[in-house]
């Protein structure tokens, strides 16, 4: 059923105790780049890690089709809202970890000890800098007429615009945020379309003079080519909104134990790696996203970015309004 991605009985040489037997993950994380963690963890601990990959919601709707008799260690994936989705449907525990207490901040986990985050990526403004002398400074102004008929965006049914829209709640109240929603939509310079690379080369492109992504693409595509982006990467500006604010909106990836985990203290002590500094520099460096835990040094790519302040709203209360926002969305027809 499972395919090795490793199978090593080294002695461990890392910070962390040996240990036999395997993990069964379960990961909608679909990067390359994190075959490092999982062999690097393979080779400090002798545990095998066994992979199955694939939609969020098709894995967490399989754990809950498998229920007690799940194989599943540990589920890893993208954004809050599927965290939060995965806790709801009852397929993850809560743990104990004085590591992951201690590494992980308090708004980067849940309240209840079953999902964790250990990287990040600021949802930010970017913008054609020949086009817009004065871009938006905060999420709000891009609600502000000027900018009528410039702003590309992603659909309402992606969870990164779901979980803007879920923090502008917390941030603002519904009532706001379903001005600010309509303000956006009257702005909108194409119908929404496409991923957050998209957005970037929309600005290249021509199409729109300002949309929002996630920072990891645009420092990818300043760290190695990106068709359609990198080659004219000069042209595009960018702001880390509401500085003067609650901060830039921040994604997470991150992961939690299975409810029915057969490899429990496994699952434990893969978390805790993804907490390690060797983990986390890996995250930055291997996929251009933000450490988790404070102090982590970033990648050079991520570092050109600058620094900014982030959101330091819960993101377990963000993920509770995701539902709110999508009523929101269908009511001002943003599609």
């Amino acid at each position: 059923m499972f395919a090795a991605l490793a199978a090593t009985t080294a002695i461990s040489t890392g910070s962390l105790a040996q240990a036999e037997g395997e993990l069964n993950l379960y990961s909608s994380r679909h990067y390359d780049t994190d075959e490092r963690l999982y062999s690097d963890f393979t080779e400090q601990t002798g545990i095998t890690i066994n992979r199955i990959e694939g939609k969020a919601d098709e894995l967490i709707a399989r754990m809950e089709a498998e229920g007690a008799n799940s194989p599943a260690d540990i589920l890893l994936t993208v954004d809050t809202s599927r965290l939060e989705r995965a806790k709801d449907a009852g397929v993850l525990q809560s743990i104990e970890s004085a590591v992951l207490e201690e590494r992980i901040p308090s708004n980067l986990q849940d309240s209840d000890n079953q999902w964790f985050g250990f990287s990040q990526r600021a949802r930010i403004i970017f913008y054609d800098k020949a086009d817009v002398a004065e871009p938006p400074v905060d999420y709000v102004s891009l609600a502000d007429p000027k900018y009528k008929g410039m702003v590309c965006h992603r659909s309402s049914s992606n969870v990164y615009s779901q979980t803007l829209l879920a923090a502008v709640i917390e941030n603002h109240g519904e009532e706001a945020a379903k001005a600010w929603a309509q303000g956006v939509v009257d702005n909108f310079a194409r119908e929404p379309e496409g991923g957050d690379t998209d957005q970037l080369r929309g600005l290249v492109s021509g199409q729109c003079d300002v949309s929002i992504s996630n920072t990891y693409y645009f420092a990818r595509a300043l760290r190695k080519d990106v068709s359609g982006v990198s080659s004219d990467i000069e042209k595009i500006g960018w702001v880390f909104p509401a500085q003067e604010a609650e901060g830039a909106h921040m994604n997470l990836s991150g992961g939690g134990v299975a409810a029915h985990a057969p490899n429990k203290d496994n699952a434990v002590k893969f978390m805790e790696y993804l907490a390690s500094d060797q983990a986390q520099q890996y995250f930055s460096a291997g996929n251009d996203e933000f450490p988790a835990v404070d102090g982590v040094p970033v990648s050079d790519s991520v570092s050109k970015l600058g620094e900014y302040k982030a959101d330091a709203v819960d993101l377990s209360a963000v993920a509770k309004n995701v539902p709110a926002a999508q009523k929101i969305f269908n009511e001002v027809g943003w599609k």
